[in-house]
């Protein structure tokens, strides 16, 4: 059940026609997927994640990206990865069910309308987690969507 309340696809930064980034979030998560250039080996490049930073590039060069992120992340739990040509980076949120319009500052935003979409597929997310058993894929709001940060509670049979 968990599975149908995945992100659906991957939201894109583009910059001057070229795709900088691809990424998707869950309660916990935000992920970041790069294109890489070919016949990098993977020890040559470098990320660096910080609270609210993120560096990466390849050794020597300056960096691919170097901003701000959006929100707080754990560092402790955040890491990289390197699988065929595409660098993937899990940030691990500091504020669980915290709905991101972008991972980067000012690039790649979300409008009002994705942002609200994201808000409710990580709300009934954070339902699916706090009552196993129940299916929550086809639910629907109706008016404004609660905070998935702060709902407390779970939901009552009647």
């Amino acid at each position: 059940m968990a599975e149908k309340l995945a992100p659906e696809k991957r939201h894109s930064f583009v910059h001057n026609g070229q795709t900088v980034f691809e990424w998707d979030q869950t309660l916990d998560e935000v992920n970041m997927y790069i294109n890489l250039p070919p016949n990098v080996q993977a020890k040559q490049f470098y990320c660096k994640i910080q609270s609210k930073h993120v560096e990466l590039g390849i050794k020597g060069n300056p960096p691919y990206l170097n901003h701000d992120l959006t929100c707080p992340v754990k560092t402790d739990s955040s890491f990289w990865t390197k699988e065929d040509d595409v660098m993937h980076i899990t940030l691990t949120k500091r504020d669980k069910g915290q709905t991101w319009a972008s991972p980067i500052v000012g690039e790649g935003q979300l409008d009002p309308y994705a942002t609200d979409i994201e808000q409710k597929r990580l709300m009934l997310q954070r339902f699916q987690e706090e009552n196993p058993g129940f299916d929550f894929s086809q639910a629907q709001f109706t008016g404004n969507c609660p905070d998935p940060r702060t709902f407390m509670g779970g939901i009552s049979s009647g």
